[in-house]
């Protein structure tokens, strides 16, 4: 921001000269930021507990009225004791509230003043720096110690500033998780396609159709994929389950709108095909002698797919599953329709019952490079963390592909000398 010129506590000035700025910055910043922490967790833990308390309390009001009416002794007595549980919890939120006006009012003591390139004094409050240090003075190893530094924060923190600074944990978080529910959803499915297809379905026009529209599947567009999940998990599935089961919060969606497990499931659509395609192959590179020793033996069918084909055909399979992940990993165009946000406030996965919650919407690597590219108000600025996160998004695609490569090489090894 510019050339430090004062440390100011009350605005009173208590360092003007640089060494003893620098000192007392050091003495004080510790502090003022474990403030400024202690604050942001009362503010985002402690109160949406209360947050969460409450409107769990008020949609429990508004299923015993739906269900009895306003003017039954049931809804009157519900009434009572979430009222008296209501007024508990305002005092805790108040006494919360206190205790975050008292921890803002003690850092905004102090201030930093610097002199910008224009000659123009400007005020920074210390709460408000994240790390200062005198570049000009660092030797390797503190270089290092920042570089280090700014790499834990980018990995561990969440957005700020518009997502143009701080890190990008929520977004690693959502995407990892999302092609993790992707591939236990598009896998077993296309494993059973598969085997339908390879092992009980009689060749003819029927089959041939089926198999002709599973290789058009993996030419259609991504976006294609996005407004049928809109439409149909979205605003059909997903309105139906609302109906069924959360009555009392509409017209606010649970299910009705965009959230990870719909996310997940449309781009196991997307996939789909390549599993199919992956697994048919594995199936029919299986010798057939296997088979035929199976159930020369006395095996049934069913016995001689899982106990010889499945085995042998594993490395296939998990040959498509890679392929899957490497593709729905970095899809961008569908999330954008059925779930992936700009900021999530919440992680879907918490601290309150069932834990993990798969109607939130969430944060992906693919998107959030997008956000920053193509919507931010300076993308010029955003230029460092565009590059920083595609590098970490093709780092974590690799990772997790390195995975599914190691399990496939140990199964592999496991079933390479089963032969007749």
């Amino acid at each position: 921001y510019g050339i430090p010129t004062s440390l100011n506590i009350d605005d009173q000035a208590v360092a003007t000269q640089p060494a003893e700025i620098w000192e007392r910055f050091n003495q004080l910043h510790p502090e003022v930021r474990q403030r400024w922490r202690r604050r942001r967790r009362l503010e985002t833990i402690d109160t949406g507990k209360v947050n969460r308390l409450l409107e769990a309390d008020r949609l429990k009001l508004r299923e015993v009225e739906l269900q009895y009416g306003t003017d039954s002794a049931e809804y009157q007595a519900a009434e009572a004791e979430i009222e008296a549980r209501r007024k508990r919890l305002e005092e805790e939120f108040n006494l919360i509230r206190a205790e975050i006006d008292q921890l803002d009012a003690e850092n905004a003591r102090y201030k930093l003043v610097v002199q910008t390139a224009s000659g123009q004094p400007h005020e920074l409050l210390l709460a408000d720096i994240v790390r200062c240090y005198p570049a000009n003075r660092l030797d390797g190893w503190a270089k290092t110690g920042v570089y280090l530094d700014r790499w834990r924060e980018f990995l561990t923190d969440s957005p700020r500033e518009a997502n143009s600074e701080g890190g990008v944990f929520p977004a690693i978080w959502g995407t990892v998780v999302m092609t993790l529910l992707m591939s236990i959803a598009v896998v077993p499915f296309g494993v059973l396609a598969a085997l339908y297809l390879r092992e009980y379905a009689r060749a003819g026009w029927a089959i041939s159709i089926v198999r002709i529209a599973v290789n058009n599947l993996a030419g259609v567009p991504s976006i294609v994929f996005g407004v049928f999940g809109l439409g149909f998990f979205c605003y059909f599935v997903g309105a139906t389950i609302d109906q069924l089961f959360f009555e009392a919060k509409l017209p606010s969606p649970t299910f009705g709108t965009g959230g990870l497990l719909w996310a997940s499931l449309t781009l196991a659509l997307m996939t789909l095909p390549v599993v199919i395609v992956a697994t048919e192959e594995a199936l029919a590179a299986v010798p057939r002698s296997m088979r035929e020793g199976s159930l020369a033996c006395g095996a049934t069918k069913w016995q001689t797919i899982r106990r010889i084909v499945l085995p042998k055909a594993m490395p296939g399979i998990m040959t498509g599953m890679i392929l899957a992940m490497a593709r729905g990993a970095g899809e961008v165009a569908p999330l954008m329709l059925v779930g992936a946000v700009k900021l999530a406030p919440e992680l879907p996965l918490d601290s309150t019952f069932p834990f993990l919650h798969l109607e939130r919407s969430f944060m992906h690597l693919g998107f959030h490079i997008y956000d920053l590219g193509f919507q931010s108000q300076n993308s010029e600025a955003a230029k460092p963390m565009v590059f920083t996160t595609t590098l970490l998004l093709i780092c974590l695609i690799a990772a997790m592909n390195l995975i599914a490569i190691g399990l496939r090489s140990a199964l592999r090894r496991r079933y390479q000398h089963s032969q007749f």
